[in-house]
Formats: structure tokens, sequence, C-alpha cells
């Protein structure tokens, strides 16, 4: 149970950091894998692309095909909907931090 819901916790983050990094610059999903991994987050690619997935048919992300060194990779980037829910999402979790850092 308790991991259940450490993971429902943890997933919520991870999809503000892939917003956050979205809207830096696009970005391909072996190297949200690295990025992710560097925060402590242990994400492989059978969960991370089908979350990819998820936000991008809830209209957060967007998907563009590019041929580097002639493999088609995918880079994702946020869109509008997806500016707006990070934002959202930063502004409660700078109010809920503030509450529980004590």
């Amino acid at each position: 149970m308790k991991n259940k819901i450490m993971r429902r916790l943890f997933l919520g983050f991870i999809q503000i950091h892939i917003l956050h990094h979205a809207k830096e610059e696009p970005f391909y999903g072996s190297w949200m894998i690295k990025e992710l991994d560097e925060h402590g987050y242990d994400m492989s690619p059978g969960t991370l692309y089908p979350l990819l997935h998820m936000m991008e048919s809830e209209g957060l992300l967007e998907k563009e095909e590019r041929v580097v060194s002639g493999r088609v990779r995918k880079y994702y980037k946020i869109t509008n909907d997806g500016i707006g829910v990070l934002e959202k999402a930063k502004e409660r979790a700078y109010e809920l931090f503030h509450e529980i850092k004590d």
C-alpha cells in the first residue's frame, strides 16, 4: 500500500519535471530517463513512454519527429495547455512546500 501511494506521488512530480524540461527545450525519451535518474527517479522506457504518450493525448505535450544520425527520434515539447498546467502546479507546489517545510 505504502509503495502504491509513493508511486502515485512521484508520478505527479515526474510529470511536473517533464513539463518543466519540455518548456525549456524539446527533449527525447532516453535523455529524459537520464535526467530523471540524476534526480533519483528510476524510470524505465516501459514506464516513461506510456506517460509521455498520455501527456501528449491530454494536450500537454506535442511530439515532433526528427532524423538524427539516420534514425527517427521523437522530441517532445510543451503546449500552451501544458504551460498553464505547469504554472498552476508550480503555484500549488510552492504553497505546499511552505506549509510542510518545518
